[in-house]
């Protein structure tokens, strides 16, 4: 089935509200604010914490749709100051890489469109749409899953292996399955 991306702004809300709804959500309603600033609050209404950032250009992902028009998975980024919150975020700090003009936080990928390319289209959208703002170093720390059996809830920052086949490299190992990865991007 193929797929394109394209931003999550205003015209794009609608469709991802519906994604979201349909997976109840996502990962225990967080609605993919948790590693924007207020993400930790208690009693937060995620779906208008996120709907106020997307409405107001301050969160950006790539939206794929399959060729029916239906939303089926995003790849979150953002600049260090919008997705503040990272993952493994103690042992990034005792030796933290350059800050990076772009982080690559979070992927979903609706259950029935897994392992069928939404991620990737997720991530080279993310990438176009990076190089568009003017490119800049570009970090993310997804898992590594050659030689084990990962469980899909912790995939949510995606694999080191597909952001390796899309240009990235492995900076430094901050869990046990968990990598910093980075890429410069150029200005399209």
């Amino acid at each position: 089935m193929p797929y394109t991306s394209r931003p999550l702004d205003a015209s794009t809300w609608d469709a991802f509200a519906e994604l979201m709804e349909r997976n109840n959500g996502v990962f225990g309603g967080c609605w993919c604010i948790g590693f924007h600033p207020e993400g930790g609050q208690r009693g937060l209404d995620h779906r208008a914490a996120k709907e106020d950032r997307v409405r107001t250009g301050r969160a950006h992902a790539a939206l794929v749709f399959d060729d029916d028009g239906g939303a089926q998975g995003w790849c979150q980024y953002g600049s260090p100051v919008e997705l503040t919150r990272i993952k493994h975020r103690v042992q990034y700090e005792k030796d933290a890489p350059p800050v990076p003009d772009w982080r690559i936080t979070c992927f979903y990928v609706d259950t029935k469109h897994r392992g069928q390319g939404v991620a990737r289209v997720g991530l080279e959208g993310a990438l176009d749409q990076i190089a568009r703002a003017g490119g800049g170093l570009v970090e993310a720390i997804p898992e590594v899953t050659t030689g084990r059996t990962a469980h899909g809830r912790f995939l949510y920052s995606a694999t080191v292996e597909l952001f390796e086949q899309l240009g990235f490299s492995r900076v430094r190992q901050v869990g046990k399955h968990a990598w910093i990865v980075g890429r410069t991007v150029d200005p399209a």
